[in-house]
């Protein structure tokens, strides 16, 4: 397998390696008005791309672009013959920064390696205790690769891990529990206030960092103050291991080097957010992204068959392993944000115990919709929006002030997380359907356990968080998103019909 990281500059892989179709047809760059301003590292590869997309590169073109668009012309990823400009890659020089890409090119292969070379020397001062922390989303792909049951493939990692160095190996639904619980109390909170708080509806989703990211470059405050404030899964997870665990470790945060495993690029971007940075110790919540891909790659690198590794259960923030099965929560692959949500807002906001959701499909099966209805009266309204060419009509609809809908999950990948190009890239950047359902099959397979029920998620919320609703829980579960467009212009007024 190609090493992604090295085949050529960490900063050329990042900006160009994503999504190479995209980028070659369109440019990133023309979806936020920002022109490119190459490094020479780059410069021929990023002429190549623009050559393409330059009559486009201008922010009034592609706002008007946006603006012209009718409901019905996107439905096939188009607009009156012509391709949609909202690729699916956002990662260009236009919002990445150079600090940002320097930040990023250190999420590799070589620093783990480095990391691990360390702490076989004598100066145990720079040694590091390595902890991974793996995405449900991604055991799928380890499963269909090994050719093996998720649990198995789970344990054939972890024993892999191991073998190199790592210390501990999580899998981060436990804090996928915290993100969940914490979004759906924020939104009975906002669905309260919703009379006397422009803002307050509708919700979106903040565990896709590839839409947060387009939200706060491109949007700005025509969505930022709708979305929901829980930290997403990656970054909970970053807080229970950089605090909770180091302190029952009895160590300091700086001499945790923390790796999550994640089936998407863009969860780098999320790692680097300042606000996941303690100055004081200069330290991550997440040091470092691989995705799945690169794993594989690590284990093809060390010359190591699957065959040959010992299986070795995942570990437990509390050292006890009283339950060592694979759970998943309900939904279509990315946590069930909208599933989750809905359930427990049908029960606080009107009584309402809701055992079976219904999908209607709008656009296609990434544009669908959800309905809560009591004898003939619409309660609840929900949207799942995936992928940027839905994701586009969306934004037609807000600027139009349509948009009907009080909660959307909205992800950036097409398919939902276990379709991220960090595990399910194909030929020519297109996704490997194939791989694709074979993976939704093995992820389906996983037992389902609410939040809520789970013991272990109640219990830190006493020892580590100071109860439900405390400010500790504000401070270490939630964020908060940036405004970094020019103009306040697209600010909705208070017609906005949400």
């Amino acid at each position: 397998m190609k090493n992604i990281w090295t085949s050529r500059s960490s900063r050329a892989e990042f900006l160009l390696g994503r999504y190479p179709q995209c980028l070659r047809r369109f440019g990133a760059a023309c979806l936020i008005g920002i022109s490119c301003t190459m490094s020479e590292d780059i410069s021929t590869k990023r002429k190549e791309k623009c050559e393409n997309c330059t009559k486009q590169c201008k922010k009034k073109q592609s706002d008007e672009a946006v603006s012209s668009l009718q409901d019905g012309d996107v439905a096939n990823g188009e607009v009156s013959g012509q391709p949609v400009l909202l690729s699916a890659c956002l990662s260009c020089e236009g919002c990445v920064s150079e600090e940002e890409t320097q930040k990023i090119s250190q999420q590799s292969l070589q620093e783990i390696n480095h990391v691990l070379a360390l702490n076989k020397k004598c100066d145990s001062s720079k040694h590091k205790v390595l902890v991974v922390s793996v995405c449900p989303q991604s055991l799928p792909f380890f499963a269909v690769k090994f050719h093996l049951d998720v649990a198995v493939a789970a344990q054939k990692l972890c024993g892999f891990l191991k073998s190199v160095g790592v210390k501990y190996v999580f899998d981060t639904t436990l804090a996928a529990s915290f993100s969940i619980l914490e979004s759906q109390r924020e939104f009975v909170q906002r669905y309260r206030r919703r009379h006397s708080d422009v803002y307050a509806m509708p919700m979106f989703t903040s565990s896709c960092p590839g839409w947060i990211r387009y939200a706060e470059h491109v949007l700005g405050s025509l969505v930022t103050p709708h979305i929901c404030t829980a930290r997403s899964p990656q970054q909970v997870m970053g807080s229970l291991i950089k605090d909770y665990f180091t302190r029952q470790q009895k160590l300091s945060p700086d001499q945790v080097y923390h790796v999550v495993v994640a089936p998407c690029f863009d969860k780098k971007l999320e790692a680097v957010r300042e606000e996941f940075y303690n100055s004081l110790l200069q330290t991550r919540d997440v040091d470092c992204v691989l995705t799945s891909v690169e794993i594989l790659h690590m284990m093809e690198q060390s010359n190591v068959s699957v065959e040959d590794v010992e299986p070795v259960p995942l570990d437990h923030v509390f050292g006890e392993i009283n339950d060592a099965s694979l759970m998943r929560h309900e939904g279509r692959g990315s946590e069930g944000f909208l599933e989750h949500i809905l359930k427990y807002a049908a029960k606080e906001l009107f009584g309402l115990d809701v055992k079976e959701i219904v999908y209607k499909t709008l656009r296609n099966r990434d544009f669908q919709e959800v309905v809560l209805e009591r004898d003939g009266e619409t309660l609840l309204q929900f949207a799942a929006v995936y992928g940027f060419r839905n994701i586009q009509t969306l934004v037609h609809r807000m600027r139009k002030g349509k948009v009907p809908y009080q909660l959307v999950e909205v992800l950036s990948c097409p398919g939902g997380c276990l379709s991220g190009r960090g595990q399910a890239e194909g030929e020519g950047g297109r996704p490997d359907r194939a791989l694709v359902q074979q993976m939704e099959e093995v992820y389906s397979s996983l037992s389902v356990r609410l939040p809520e029920a789970n013991p272990e998620v109640q219990r830190l919320y006493e020892d580590w968080l100071e109860g439900e609703g405390s400010p500790r829980v504000q401070q270490t579960l939630h964020t908060h998103y940036n405004n970094h467009t020019q103009s306040p212009s697209n600010t909705p007024g208070p017609d906005i019909q949400w």
